[in-house]
């Protein structure tokens, strides 16, 4: 969304800069190295759904300050600031998928989790070049950040599972069955049963 939004705003607002272009087109790449760079912590995470949540709302709170900045430094630590949610974010989802997918569905989901990533953004782009079209960069910018937050708060609130979802538990103790796989009939197939 944000880089369907780039050579709009560099005509209406810093066309004075020739650089400019480069710098916000740069901005998003920037944050999200810088975040790449020091994510160790996102290793530690537990409440997963929750962080990837709150990493999207920082998403959208950034392309909200990009559409409102005054200056092309702030424009660019806005994207900055929007592509370290992100990275935040799209690890995290990542992980998620690996550890709630059951295994016959991994590779389905992971096709699914790439056309939503690939397809997504240009979405978002569309919308954004339609209503800087019928309005200003600035409106699209910060209503396409509105939209995201809000939808952020409408997933919490209508999907709770997936704000509750913590890494740890996935980790299924010695003899539960994993979920998407069928019980076992009897107790002579788990283990620690007699006979084993």
């Amino acid at each position: 969304m944000a880089a369907g939004g780039v050579p709009g705003a560099v005509a209406d607002r810093f066309a004075e800069s020739p650089n400019s272009l480069g710098w916000l087109f740069a901005g998003i790449s920037i944050g999200a190295l810088l975040m790449g760079l020091g994510s160790g912590w996102v290793s530690r995470v537990d409440r997963q759904g929750a962080v990837v949540l709150a990493a999207i709302v920082v998403w959208g709170v950034a392309i909200m300050g990009f559409g409102l900045a005054p200056a092309l430094w702030v424009a660019v630590l806005c994207l900055a600031v929007a592509g370290a949610g992100d990275m935040v974010s799209a690890v995290l989802r990542s992980s998620m998928l690996q550890l709630a997918a059951p295994d016959d569905m991994r590779g389905r989901m992971q096709g699914v989790f790439i056309v939503v990533v690939a397809g997504g953004p240009r979405l978002g782009d569309l919308r954004a070049g339609a209503m800087a079209s019928a309005a200003s960069v600035s409106v699209a910018m910060v209503s396409g950040g509105i939209v995201v937050v809000v939808a952020m708060i409408v997933v919490a609130v209508v999907v709770p599972s997936f704000w509750f979802f913590r890494a740890s538990r996935p980790a299924l103790a010695a003899g539960e069955p994993r979920p998407g796989s069928p019980a076992p009939e009897s107790g002579e197939d788990r283990p620690g049963s007699p006979g084993h």
